[in-house]
């Protein structure tokens, strides 16, 4: 058994566990600490953000540990399909972003407007300047509803209009639209944006829950369902998208392949969609609209981003491995932001974290770094209330399962469900807390 393998399937053992277990298992207890003065900030205290802020902290005596954050609330972004799907209440996945960070940590309640590589500072949106010799910037993404035409958020719940991604109070929005599409039936179109994407996943949960709870109540032969795929796949990984392209066959739903949404008229419920014959206006009672995702404006103006690829993205540019920026030594990017091209995923930063963490710590110590992210991400992927796959994978489309042997990856179990429903968020929590 492998070193990262043995890690993933304790890693999942704390979901099975629960949180109680998790409390047990803080690696930073038996760690020596390494005495600094060092200034470190992190921009985003997220779920990237704060499980780094937390690890650190025990790693480390001494070091000036800086947040900066405006968000009130943490979300638990994992459950918004869940709340989406009328399983979950909105509450569930809200927190204090406060509840989570240790009293050593001062956090900035405000957003960062500026960031100076060459100066080392950041500054705040009240003109506040931060000084730092070492930067981790993991702001999450910007979440572009305006670049959908007749779009605005004050629609979701309304005229068969979804949104999950945009909050809790719009995922219970999504549900009462989506609750209605059930009852009624009709056209629902489920939409996939053309960028880079938080869990790609969750586009096809959603679709595949909506018509599966329509089965379960007795409608689903009033539903006509069209997932609108962003490319010539369903999924980036390519046996994945097989088996979902199967899956589809199966429960009656129509893929249109090189669909995205460019805008709605939602009086007249009617969708525009680009493709490559051109635009194409589809007919819903129900539409699931997923927009546009991008780095934040500050990460876009800062110099940080690639430049030349996602340049309509902005994604921090980094190494794929240790996710140090490749051209200030002194920055590293962690989650949703990175220019990496898989892991916008909870458990992705699960494993990215680690790296960031050793790769600063290296940088203390005068050491090379050991730690590398190999693209893990995993995705939950529910096919039915009570049935889910577990899909794992890496930077080369490899399925990496936790439990080879145990949970076939591609088989639709209710302990992989498990697994997503009850066990994730108390992995998650622990991650936060810097245990797992």
């Amino acid at each position: 058994m492998t070193k990262l393998t043995a890690t993933r399937r304790q890693f999942f053992g704390l979901a099975a566990g629960g949180a109680a277990a998790a409390a047990l298992a803080a690696p930073g207890d038996v760690r020596a600490q390494v005495a600094t003065k060092a200034r470190i900030v992190i921009i985003g205290a997220g779920a990237g953000g704060t499980a780094l802020a937390n690890r650190l902290v025990t790693r480390l005596d001494g070091a000036e540990i800086t947040l900066i954050d405006p968000r009130v609330e943490h979300l638990y972004q994992p459950g918004l399909s869940l709340v989406a799907a009328g399983l979950k209440p909105a509450n569930y996945v809200v927190t204090k972003t406060t509840d989570w960070l240790p009293d050593t940590v001062t956090l900035i309640a405000e957003a960062a407007a500026e960031i100076d590589p060459d100066a080392k500072t950041v500054t705040t949106a009240s003109g506040q300047s931060v000084a730092y010799d070492f930067l981790v910037v993991a702001p999450g993404l910007v979440l572009d509803h305006d670049a959908i035409e007749g779009f605005s958020l004050d629609m979701v719940g309304q005229n068969g209009i979804g949104a999950l991604y945009a909050g809790p109070q719009y995922a219970a929005a999504t549900w009462k639209a989506a609750q209605a599409y059930t009852e009624t039936g009709g056209v629902g179109l489920f939409t996939r944006p053309a960028t880079e994407m938080k869990c790609a996943g969750a586009p096809l949960k959603h679709t595949f829950l909506i018509e599966d709870i329509a089965r379960t109540v007795g409608t689903r032969g009033k539903l006509d369902v069209h997932y609108m795929a962003n490319n010539n796949s369903l999924f980036g990984v390519p046996i994945v998208s097989e088996k979902v392209r199967m899956l589809f066959g199966d429960r009656g739903i129509t893929p249109a392949y090189s669909h995205v949404l460019r805008g709605i008229d939602a009086g007249a419920r009617t969708a525009t969609f680009d493709t490559p014959d051109g635009s194409v206006t589809r007919d819903y009672d129900y539409i699931h609209v997923i927009p546009p995702q991008r780095a934040p404006e500050v990460i876009r103006q800062s110099g940080l981003s690639w430049a030349d690829k996602w340049t309509d993205q902005g994604w921090v540019e980094c190494d794929m491995a240790s996710l140090r920026h490749l051209r200030y030594d002194t920055i590293w990017a962690l989650g949703d932001v990175a220019g990496v091209p898989k892991g916008k995923t909870a458990a992705s930063v699960k494993w990215q974290v680690p790296v960031v963490e050793d790769g600063i710590l290296a940088a203390i110590e005068g050491r090379e770094a050991t730690e590398t992210y190999d693209g893990y991400t995993s995705c939950p992927m529910i096919t039915r209330v009570g049935r889910a796959m577990l899909v794992e994978f890496d930077y080369h489309n490899n399925l990496v399962p936790s439990f080879p042997g145990i949970i076939a990856p591609l088989e639709e179990l209710w302990i992989s469900w498990l697994m997503k429903e009850v066990a994730l968020k108390a992995t998650y929590n622990a991650m936060l807390r810097g245990r797992a």
